[in-house]
């Protein structure tokens, strides 16, 4: 019987302990989870402590009903379940390995099916209010072996408990954030020289094609093709309003402008 269990102890040493003596702690090989956002979108996140499960975060912002969610790592697909009007209502797991997983809950629409395999940041559905709530919200798990774990993106510990504003990093790129122009006439669009319709026109950029939005910055207060919003897109010559630009969201997408 000693030598027996000498030879697990060499086991558990030569294998890192896995399998043999499991601590059901968090594992070296965790992924970096990033934010369940498209990159640059400011989401509030909110934990308290009669959450259930405790560690699980509530993420909003204005007008969030469908709003685009992302993988928050790269995985295979195990569930895309709907409850209907009860706990978590439209609702995906990912498989990351290793133990780990990531749920999302109260999805308004799905956009992959069980069995798919995803990259990080990968469009997975949208914002909704299906389920046991009151109001649309994203409710985020990260679990580990089963067990849902305080949360972290990009190795570090949300808040426990409150609420705190979080800028996504998923995904994101020094390239900047791609997007579509469409205007309601299909003229170009005129390309300012600061946010607002004020500024001197400085090029234009044709109804079709593809920016790059490397910051974003509030000014003036437009109505377009997608709305009514304050925000404007720098996309290298100058800013144009979001309110023409197709990016998946309705909210912001890039960090904000520096100057």
């Amino acid at each position: 019987m000693k030598s027996r269990y000498f030879k697990l102890v060499l086991v558990a040493m030569l294998f890192g302990g896995t399998g043999f003596f499991s601590t059901g702690k968090a594992s070296a090989t965790t992924p970096t989870f990033q934010m369940p956002f498209p990159c640059g979108q400011v989401w509030e996140g909110q934990t308290r402590t009669n959450h259930s499960p405790l560690n699980a975060v509530d993420f909003n912002r204005s007008n969030d009903q469908g709003d685009t969610v992302v993988a928050s790592s790269s995985g295979t697909v195990v569930k895309v379940k709907d409850l209907g009007s009860s706990s978590y209502g439209k609702y995906i797991v990912i498989d990351h390995g290793g133990g780990w997983t990531t749920l999302y809950a109260h999805l308004n629409s799905f956009s992959i099916s069980s069995g798919q395999k995803v990259s990080q940041g990968q469009k997975i559905g949208t914002v909704g209010a299906t389920g046991n709530v009151t109001g649309a919200h994203l409710h985020f798990e990260q679990l580990y072996n089963g067990s849902p774990q305080k949360i972290k993106f990009n190795g570090s510990q949300i808040t426990y408990y409150g609420s705190k504003n979080y800028t996504s990093k998923n995904s994101c790129t020094s390239e900047g954030v791609k997007g579509t122009v469409h205007t309601d006439s299909g003229a170009p669009l005129n390309i300012r020289s600061g946010p607002g319709t004020n500024y001197n026109v400085v090029g234009s950029v044709s109804d079709g094609a593809t920016v790059t939005i490397s910051c974003q910055k509030r000014g003036e207060t437009v109505t377009g093709k997608y709305g009514t919003s304050n925000l404007w897109n720098y996309i290298g010559d100058g800013y144009i309003s979001d309110t023409y630009v197709y990016t998946g969201s309705d909210g912001q997408v890039a960090p904000t402008c520096s100057e």
